[in-house]
């Protein structure tokens, strides 16, 4: 399945784990299935959410591959592929290539804060190296690093199956700037769900989402109308949701995210450290608003 045509909500999904810490594997299955039958446009696996960090590169395979095999070409597959080396992006690159991905999220090299040339150099290897759709992904608050709208354009321009970006900055002026330059069919998702609604408003397409993990089909919903402007819906469901969106990120994601899912009784409340689990006061606001906002 291509990824021309995606827009809305797609989900960086996360990575159930089973009391002794390994994959849990059944436990992903259903989350995919519970995505699928909530309109759930695009799945990313192995993603910042996935706690990618921390799993192996057998693992992340494992991941990536239940992915493709149980979404079964039903919704996009999209696997996080980034590395700070340049090498090993492009082997983790075609790796999920070799696997069955639609397309490659990859993150902007982090903590070597490469100059605007590296940044070109880097992209434009991955892109040269493995023919696959590419999406950018710029975060600066995790890697430290920041790749300017004018490098992200001349890659846009310069590379065909560099196809989109995942910009998580919150920053609109800088979603404008992009949307106002990019070449036709250069898709621009949101990072952040806090402002994906904005950013669909001025021309984006959706966005990569945290909080699509718990609640699928109003997130999907929210998308689809903010994308086609329907401007009074859209911000119902936007301040119906506001805080469970803010509560997401009053700790490092995916601590919130897995703990509400733990709550709602769909995985483990397990990480890989040195994630851990939430405050017990924040844990608490979390189950408060779930139950207010009816999931629980």
């Amino acid at each position: 399945m291509g990824i021309s045509n995606l827009k809305g909500s797609i989900v960086a999904i996360i990575t159930p784990f089973k009391d002794n810490g390994e994959l849990d594997l059944e436990a992903f299955d259903q989350l995919i299935e519970f995505h699928i039958s909530n309109k759930t446009d695009g799945i990313v696996v192995c993603g910042t959410t996935g706690e990618t960090p921390a799993l192996s590169e057998e693992e992340d395979a494992i991941m990536i591959k239940r992915a493709v095999d149980k979404v079964a070409g039903r919704v996009p597959v999209i696997a996080g592929t980034g590395s700070n080396s340049t090498h090993d992006c492009i082997k983790y690159t075609q790796k999920a290539k070799d696997l069955g991905v639609d397309a490659a999220l990859v993150v902007v090299p982090y903590y070597n804060k490469p100059t605007d040339a590296g940044m070109y150099l880097h992209f434009s290897s991955v892109a040269k190296a493995v023919d696959i759709p590419i999406i950018l992904y710029n975060v600066p608050g995790r890697t430290g690093s920041n790749i300017k709208p004018a490098v992200v354009l001349k890659l846009a321009n310069d590379f065909k199956n560099i196809v989109g970006i995942k910009e998580a900055q919150g920053n609109l002026s800088v979603v404008a700037e992009l949307i106002a330059n990019r070449p036709n069919g250069f898709k621009i998702y949101s990072g952040d769900d806090f402002t994906s609604m904005s950013t669909n408003y001025i021309g984006a397409d959706g966005c990569i989402s945290v909080i699509a993990n718990i609640i699928p089909l109003e997130f999907h919903n929210l998308m689809h109308l903010s994308i086609k402007n329907e401007v009074i819906p859209a911000q119902e469901l936007f301040f119906k949701y506001r805080v469970i969106m803010d509560l997401m990120f009053v700790e490092s994601n995916p601590i919130p995210v897995k703990t509400a899912l733990a709550i709602m009784g769909k995985v483990k409340e397990v990480f890989r450290s040195p994630l851990c689990e939430m405050d017990s006061v924040n844990r608490l606001k979390l189950e408060n608003e779930l139950k207010k906002i009816g999931v629980i």
